[in-house]
Parts: C-alpha cells; structure tokens; sequence
C-alpha cells in the first residue's frame, strides 16, 4: 500500500514534483477554487478542500497523510504566517486523544525563502547564519519556520526546511522586464543574488523528503555566483534583447519597483553543500549560465 503526501500549496513547483512522487506515494492537494480542483484530478491528485484562511475549512486534514509538503506562501500583510499556524492546528486535530500521536504526519518539509538572512553583505554564508529578517515578508518566513520546528519537536514530526531564492524557468525569466529596458544596478554596487531552476527545486523537494535530517534547514540554490545585473545579462544576451541599463543606486527608486527594490538591497552568496551531500543531490542546471546555453530547450513564453 502507498503512503500518502498531502500537498499544501499546488502551484508549479508542487506540480512539477508530481511526476517524481506518483510512483510511490498516493498524493492529496489541498484546494480552495472548484477549477484547482479539476486541474488536480486530470494530474493524478486527489483534491481535498480547504482554506488556510479559513481555519474551519480544515477540519478534515488530520491524519490523511504520512507526510506533507508545505509550499503555500505566507499571507500578504502582517509579521505572523497565520496560515502556517492553522495548517499544524488542524493536522493535530483529533476526536480521540490517545490516537493523536499516530494521526500526525511522520514528515513535513516546508518551503521558505533565503530572505529570512537579510542583507549580508556579499558574504557566502551557509545555513549556520542567523537570520536577520529585514522586511514584513521575511518576517513572516522566520515566523513559519519557528512555528513549523517548535510543532516538531513537540509532537516527534520531522520537520525540514528548504530555503529558496529566485526560481527561474522558461516561463520564469525577466523577459518583459528587459523588453522594458528597466535598468539594472552599476556592477560595482550591484547585489549579489542566488538561483535555482523549478525542475531542480521539485528534484530537491523530493529529495528532501526521502533523506532530509529533523529540524534541518537547507539551501535549495545552484552553484550560480552572479550579480542581479549579470543575471539580466545572461537572459538578455541568449534571447537576442538588449542588455538593461545601468544605473547607480541613488536614482534607483525613480526607475525600479519598491519590491525589486527590496531584493536589491539585500547580497548574499548561498553555499549549497548540505543538499548535496545530505539530500544525494546532483542538480540538473548546476548554474543559470549552463541552463541558458540550452537555449532551444527552454526559449518559449516570456516572463
């Protein structure tokens, strides 16, 4: 018999893990929009309703699964991920207390952000830095993430962190953005970013569950070492548009976004040995360069 995985959180990266997953486990999505549910069945997913807004929604989630993976992101507004605390309220919901223990799933794996570090300024850093959240979105990440470890311990779940940075694809490139000539950062104050290509993060979400270690974090990023700028460069350069403008950064908030802006501000360099060595990873796209000279395989919709 299959051991089942509830998955909360069915976008692309969840449904990219889809293929990797059904051989050997019966999956469930968590649904709130009738179309969602539809998508699901045609992939092989069974649809189980709830809201994690709506606490009540989730009555029925406890003990439907051996392991969830939790990819839903936080709410739009505030410090706290109330979503994450009415997910673990209701997977430890039960009618009879002496079965609470073998109702709760054996294994969590929860996505995050690599924001919860703030700005580092440059430096490589592994997973034993401290967090240092900078903004209410990664505010909310560290919140998740504490919840999620403190809710293990207490109820002997395995719980596991993946950090992420910027995800890219090939509907997951800043074509638009460079069409729009948005500009880019001088080089010498440009920051540093991380990637990591969508096949690849649902390969490590995988992986995570099969071997990740309890209240372990992980960085789920390539081998990349690029500036934001010189990510630009790279798309622009294999998909034949101009490379974006540069700019120095006092005039950047009249040309970018506040929220590009946010990511501008912070520069890290995230060192992946742990996924490797601890989860068996070999990355398909080790870097965003190797990935673009594939340029035929992943040229398609822009982004």
């Amino acid at each position: 018999m299959k051991r089942t995985i509830l998955i909360v959180g069915c976008g692309d990266v969840a449904l990219r893990a889809v293929p990797l997953l059904q051989a050997h486990y019966r999956l469930l999505g968590l649904y709130r929009s009738p179309e969602k549910r539809n998508s699901l069945r045609l992939r092989g997913i069974t649809p189980v309703f709830g809201d994690l807004d709506v606490p009540a929604s989730l009555n029925n989630i406890a003990g439907l699964a051996h392991a969830v993976l939790h990819l839903a992101p936080p709410p739009n507004q505030g410090q706290r991920d109330t979503r994450t605390a009415n997910l673990l309220a209701a997977l430890a919901k039960t009618r009879r207390p002496k079965m609470k223990a073998a109702m709760l799933p054996q294994r969590l794996i929860y996505i995050s952000t690599s924001g919860v570090y703030g700005d580092c300024k440059g430096a490589r850093i592994d997973e034993t830095r401290l967090v240092n959240p900078q903004t209410s979105r990664a505010l909310r990440r560290v919140d998740a993430e504490r919840r999620l470890r403190n809710w293990g311990l207490r109820n002997g779940v395995n719980v596991s962190i993946l950090r992420v940075p910027g995800i890219y694809a090939r509907d997951r490139l800043p074509l638009a953005r460079l069409r729009e000539r948005t500009p880019a950062l001088l080089p010498e104050e440009d920051s540093y970013t991380n990637h990591i290509h969508a096949d690849d993060l649902a390969y490590i979400v995988v992986a995570a569950l099969r071997h990740a270690r309890p209240c372990r974090v992980y960085h789920a990023c390539d081998d990349s070492n690029l500036k934001m700028g010189e990510y630009f460069d790279l798309v622009a350069d294999q998909f034949g548009l101009p490379r974006p403008p540069r700019i120095p950064r006092v005039q950047a908030e009249e040309w970018i976004s506040p929220g590009m802006l946010s990511f501008m501000r912070e520069s890290r360099q995230l060192m992946n040995t742990r996924i490797k060595h601890e989860l068996h990873v070999n990355l398909r796209y080790p870097t965003v360069g190797e990935c673009l000279a594939l340029a035929p395989a992943i040229s398609g919709r822009s982004g």
